[in-house]
């Protein structure tokens, strides 16, 4: 028998006050499941440090200085081994919560929240799942749709030339459906429908099906969803 404790995980702690960032570590450490490795004053020295460190989760705050908690964000998208980034915030407009999520970021929690609500956000997106405020996300596209303003609010426009049937696999990879799903709901090929997403990842500019979800409820496609 294996009696072993597991790992504890590595996480570095983003933040320009000196006080705030002692305590959260010493905070951290005495649980024993996580362990601080490192510690940034700035965005700039933030996104060094995390491709140096390869923390496992960076607390990163929203306001730092040289780069602000979003530009770092946008930095790291760009790697290929990501942080999972929890961003630690006094307050956080909506739309901001919105481009925070969409540049990657997989929780935002208030400062101002209770401690175990933090220590939970870590466990959370460890396990693969999002949070927001208080609570897991686990359907993050689905999420999005309740923040972002509803296509009805503002006349619909199909600025990206999508036909019909495009709009209608938008609709699906929305809705969660794998292409076997997709492929089934409309009666046609998986290839027909890997040809689909190819042409609509060209007009609109992404690489992913996540991605694609997420543009297209920020955009507000004209699609009807798939319930």
């Amino acid at each position: 028998m294996d009696n072993r404790r597991p790992q504890p995980v590595r996480i570095l702690i983003a933040d320009d006050h000196p006080i705030f960032r002692d305590g959260l570590k010493r905070l951290l450490e005495s649980e024993g499941e996580f362990k601080v490795i490192g510690e940034a004053c700035d965005g700039v020295e933030a996104v060094t440090m995390a491709r140096q460190l390869i923390p496992e989760v960076m607390l990163l705050d929203l306001a730092m200085p040289r780069r602000q908690g979003l530009d770092t964000l946008r930095e790291l998208s760009s790697d290929a081994r990501s942080v999972r980034v929890i961003l630690l915030t006094a307050a956080a407009e909506k739309e901001q919560i919105v481009e925070a999520l969409q540049l990657g970021a997989r929780g935002v929690v208030l400062k101002d929240s209770a401690t175990q609500i933090l220590l939970k956000s870590i466990r959370a997106v460890m396990n693969g799942e999002y949070w927001v405020g208080r609570e897991s996300v686990s359907n993050l596209v689905q999420y999005l749709r309740t923040l972002v303003t509803p296509a009805s609010a503002f006349p619909q426009r199909n600025k990206y030339r999508l036909t019909p049937r495009e709009l209608e696999i938008i609709a699906a990879v929305v809705a969660g459906f794998a292409n076997k799903e997709i492929a089934q709901y409309f009666k046609i090929s998986e290839d027909t429908v890997k040809h689909h997403l190819s042409n609509i990842f060209d007009k609109v500019g992404v690489s992913s099906r996540l991605e694609l979800a997420l543009f297209a409820v920020n955009q507000s496609l004209p699609f009807k969803p798939i319930t």
